[in-house]
């Protein structure tokens, strides 16, 4: 069974512009909500993160969860009311809290009201991370530069290896796997409060290299196709080549896929997030691939050849048709 990309396009984009259409409309909240389209983390906003777990080889330590209201009752005493808190692990033993720079004075201070409210604390676990404003918007700022060279040399690439028109789409296929991507962040931010940090910018790029990948494969197949059988219809060679790359394309995406849920689920905290983006960007970078660079390729090129204009051609004396082209020679020949 073949996969007809190009007759049901208009599924594929309507799917696609609900995803995106979600992602924008969490991305307006987020910006209401945090000032930015994502949920910022220390590395970009500048502060102090706190990752404390309960020590439980302590005698009743870990007999319940840490509540988060005495947390927020320690963290209001201490005049940091509006820090972020947040549970980790299933068992929800350990926390990490984002808040305003704090000294080493105030550190230590903080850790002993925790400790004395909610347990003791195994410090072999402990990690504390401090990010000055400056060095956040420096972070953040070399972020979107690389990511928009990124753009442009590929651009670039595409347009001497196939033509302008293939670097173009390519280039709005990859658009889309990053917006929907960062989408699915702000939502994420917004629902359960993931924030995103450099690895986050990272793992952008790396989709971005990934996805142009695919894209290249099936583009290389249609510019084939299209020299060796000129005369057949666009549409026709799109669904070809997609079908003739369609199982190495989902071979390498699954054989990714695989090793990122496995970063994902053992990972750790740190890791956590960066291969969540990359499952979410290689999925999205496969199906664009597939469904959008392709799809739109094939329209914009069946309506540009439409609107070719076709030679001139002049009646001759006896009523038929001959191009201009043939006139000049029989006038040369005269």
């Amino acid at each position: 069974m073949k996969l007809q990309v190009i007759r049901q396009r208009k599924l594929w984009w309507t799917l696609s512009s609900l995803f995106i259409l979600v992602g924008i409309i969490s991305m307006l909240l987020s910006w209401q909500q945090f000032g930015s389209p994502l949920r910022p983390s220390l590395d970009f906003i500048g502060g102090t993160r706190l990752q404390i777990e309960l020590d439980c080889s302590k005698p009743n330590a870990c007999d319940k969860p840490i509540d988060i209201g005495d947390v927020r009752d320690v963290m209001t005493s201490e005049g940091l009311g509006d820090s972020s808190i947040q549970l980790l692990g299933q068992e929800q033993r350990a926390l990490s809290i984002r808040t305003a720079p704090l000294s080493p004075e105030a550190r230590v201070k903080l850790l002993d009201a925790l400790g004395h409210k909610i347990g003791t604390f195994d410090p072999t676990k402990n990690q504390i991370d401090t990010v000055g404003p400056v060095i956040g918007q420096q972070l953040f700022a070399s972020g979107m530069l690389a990511l928009l060279v990124s753009f442009a040399l590929i651009t670039v690439y595409l347009s001497f290896r196939f033509q302008l028109d293939y670097a173009l789409f390519a280039i709005l296929a990859l658009f889309h796997d990053v917006l929907i991507t960062v989408g699915i962040f702000a939502l994420l931010g917004l629902v359960i409060g993931t924030e995103v940090d450099s690895l986050f910018i990272v793992a952008l790029l790396t989709i971005v290299g990934f996805s142009v990948n695919d894209t290249v494969v099936i583009y290389d197949r249609i510019r084939e196709t299209k020299a060796a059988q000129p005369d057949r219809p666009i549409d026709d060679i799109v669904d070809l080549a997609v079908n003739q790359t369609l199982t190495r394309s989902i071979n390498t995406t699954v054989t990714v896929l695989l090793t990122l849920f496995a970063i994902f689920l053992f990972g750790g905290e740190t890791l956590k997030n960066f291969a969540l983006a990359l499952i979410i960007g290689f999925t999205m970078g496969a199906y664009s691939s597939i469904f959008i660079a392709s799809t739109l390729l094939a329209l914009w090129r069946e309506r540009s050849e439409t609107f070719v204009p076709a030679v001139p051609a002049i009646v001759d004396g006896d009523g038929g048709d001959r191009p201009s082209d043939d006139i000049a020679s029989r006038s040369d020949e005269a």
